[in-house]
């Protein structure tokens, strides 16, 4: 049986078990399949390059967890609304300072150089596991006494509405696949220059004045997007 075979046998075994669920043995899988231990090793390994089986030292290996799934719906005039993404969401500050604009954030963020900056760098947490990495920058006059323990919990837009009346109306955000550098895997608990996903997002408020430019790292192995299209007639 040839190893393109075994991959496709081990994808239909993948499909009918459980996120996060251990696999039979390779010493069963290679009675099962009638293959050499070798051949089934070398399919198990071109699975898990793939994202489809993680493998953990000593303990065995396993389909992957569940993906987090965040619904991006399609905007609507004059509503900022992004579903909530799935799980139980927390946030751990990791840095909190106030840093000047300088040139390129300030033409970024429509402010002078010289205009000071309220930087937050914190980890999202969901269901217990690090997802994420994000910095975010604010103008620092629009957040007066903004302290960290404000920003481990709830809606940062929900924050701004409610304290310091700044309503956020609509935001660009650009994504783009990229890998982890060494402080962003030590965050995630993931290996050296695993596939990520990048954001970048400049937030307007009502007025059409920048509150907000963020720069976010996802995991790639456990963040999905599912986006909502609507076609006109004439879609080709």
């Amino acid at each position: 049986m040839k190893r393109a075979e075994i991959r496709e046998l081990l994808r239909e075994l993948i499909d009918g078990r459980e996120p996060g669920e251990m696999m039979p043995s390779e010493r069963h899988l290679s009675e099962r399949f009638g293959v050499s231990r070798p051949t089934l090793r070398a399919a198990i390994e071109d699975l898990t390059r793939d994202g489809l089986l993680v493998r953990s030292h000593g303990r065995g290996t396993f389909t992957p967890p569940r993906k987090i799934s965040q619904e991006l719906a399609p905007a609507s005039a004059g509503n900022f609304t992004v579903p909530p993404a799935e799980g139980d969401w927390r946030s751990e500050v990791i840095d909190f300072r106030i840093e000047p604009a300088g040139a390129r954030l300030g033409r970024r963020m429509e402010l002078s150089p010289g205009e000071s900056l309220r930087y937050i760098q914190r980890v999202r947490v969901v269901d217990g596991a690090p997802m994420a990495i994000e910095r975010i920058r604010i103008p620092a006059e629009l957040v007066p006494g903004l302290a960290p323990a404000d920003v481990e919990a709830g809606s940062l837009y929900q924050l701004l509405r409610m304290r310091y009346e700044v309503v956020v109306a609509d935001a660009v955000q650009t994504t783009e696949p990229t890998v982890t550098d060494a402080e962003e895997s030590r965050l995630l608990g993931v290996p050296l220059h695993a596939p990520a996903l990048l954001f970048e997002r400049t937030t307007r408020d009502t007025s059409g004045r920048v509150v907000e430019f963020a720069r976010s790292i996802y995991r790639g192995d456990r963040y999905r997007i599912t986006t909502h299209l609507a076609f006109g007639s004439d879609a080709g």
